[in-house]
Formats: structure tokens, C-alpha cells, sequence
């Protein structure tokens, strides 16, 4: 029988300049793509299939939460990467967390801004780069993403922002991840991240997946012409392009 052994490679200072000069240029791109972002009100719950959509997602995850005893969330701690101006960080309190529990973090100082405006003063808000958070590692019992990682498209920096939500995790916290799986063929800004993707990012963990959210150019017209069947064609799940799962450490 060959046994095969691996040979461990200290990384060189080169190769760590190179790295460096990818995430800043990750950085500048992100921030640059975002400035672009003019029209909101697409994802305003004004917007029929928003709103439709954000009532399944809501639903879908408040069903999570409880099927893996996370409720009451009112002792568990905290943390948004990616919090924008700090929806889901409201949702977490309208659905009982203690606001001094949660923390949100985003790279964008105008969306920080935003969300202390928005949110209740407890809230901890920080304008920071997920990869090199500043928390000590075992720090949060539930961390959660949504639409972040498929707006990186820098490999090295998505695996370091999941190595630094790995490291907070205590070990029987959860990581509770939503976005989207395929590409946006009218965004060049964005990718989508596959369920073999995840689990490449987080090694060495177990995860439930579920398909959610129907295709938004189907949705959007399907939604102003009827709600039944926007819900009926959602919960065939053939069209629905996101995925909301779950990622725990192994024991």
C-alpha cells in the first residue's frame, strides 16, 4: 500500500506581497462597485417580490433557528458580516436578541453611517474588514452572512473572511449563511457560490442546505401579477436561485 505524505511549505515573503496586493485590490474593486449601485428601490419591500421574498426567507430562517435550539435568542452573542445598513440586524432583535449581543460589521463607512442611524444604540457597529476581524477567537455563538461572499470574487479573500468566522465561532455555535448560487449574467460584480464552494470554505464542518428565493427575473413580473403564484412556483424550489444553510464545526 503507498502511503503518500505531505510536505509543508512555509509560505515566502513574495508570495505573502502577493497576496496582500490581492486583497487591497479586492478592496478598492468592492468599494468601487458599490459606489455604482445607484437604484435601491429594487430592493425595497415596497417591491412586491421583495417583500414576497423576504416573507418565505423569514420564515425559512425563524424555522432554522428553532429546529437548532437557537431560540431564545435573547443570551446568545452576535455577529453580521456584512451588515449594511443593519436590516437583518433589526430582524434579530425584533425577533428577541438583546441588542448589546449583537455586532455588525461592514467595509463601507457610509453603510456604518446608515446603520447607526437605523439601529438601537446597543447595537455594536463596526466599519471593518471581515477577513481581520477583531475579536478573539470562540467570541459569538451565531454568525451570520447574507448576499457577502458572492460579492468577493477574490479567492484568497473569501477563505480568509471564512477562516475569521470560523475562528469566532465557539465551538458549539452555528454559522447561518444566505446567498445566491449562480451567476448574475447582468452583474459582472457579483458570483455565484455553490454548495461545493461552501464547503471548500469551511473545511472540516457539517452543513444543512435548503434552495430558497425564486430567480428574481421571474419573480419580480410573476409577483406584480399574483402572489399565489409567485408562492406556488417558490416552493417547487426548480427556480430558485439562493441557499440558506447552516455550518457547524465538527466535533
Amino acid at each position: 500500500m503507498r502511503i503518500r505524505t505531505a510536505q509543508v511549505v512555509e509560505p515566502s515573503n513574495f508570495s505573502l506581497e502577493i497576496e496582500a496586493d490581492d486583497l487591497r485590490n479586492e478592496l478598492a474593486r468592492i468599494h468601487a462597485a458599490y459606489s455604482r449601485r445607484r437604484d435601491g428601490s429594487r430592493y425595497s419591500l415596497l417591491d412586491p417580490a421583495t417583500y414576497l421574498a423576504a416573507q418565505e426567507r423569514e420564515k425559512e430562517i425563524l424555522s432554522v433557528l428553532t429546529r437548532e435550539g437557537c431560540l431564545p435568542l435573547e443570551n446568545l452573542k452576535i455577529l453580521e458580516i456584512g451588515c449594511g445598513t443593519g436590516y437583518w440586524l433589526r430582524e434579530f432583535v425584533r425577533w428577541g436578541a438583546r441588542p448589546e449581543n449583537i455586532t455588525g460589521i461592514d467595509l463601507l463607512p457610509a453603510r456604518i453611517a446608515e446603520a447607526t442611524t437605523l439601529c438601537p444604540s446597543q447595537i455594536t457597529l463596526r466599519c471593518q474588514n471581515a477577513a481581520e476581524l477583531d475579536y478573539s477567537s470562540g467570541t459569538f455563538d451565531l454568525v451570520f452572512q447574507s448576499t457577502v461572499f458572492t460579492s468577493i470574487l477574490s479567492e484568497p479573500m473569501k477563505a480568509k473572511i471564512a477562516r475569521e468566522m470560523s475562528r469566532v465561532l465557539r465551538p458549539t455555535g452555528m454559522i447561518l449563511w444566505y446567498d445566491f448560487t449562480v451567476n448574475n449574467p447582468w452583474n459582472a460584480d457579483v458570483r455565484g457560490i455553490p454548495r461545493k464552494e461552501i464547503m471548500q470554505l469551511f473545511p472540516q464542518c457539517r452543513f444543512e442546505f435548503q434552495r430558497l428565493t425564486l430567480a428574481p427575473p421571474i419573480g419580480r413580473p410573476l409577483a406584480r401579477a399574483s402572489t399565489l403564484l409567485y408562492r406556488a412556483l417558490s416552493a417547487l424550489k426548480v427556480f430558485d436561485t439562493h441557499c440558506l444553510a447552516t455550518i457547524h464545526k465538527a466535533c
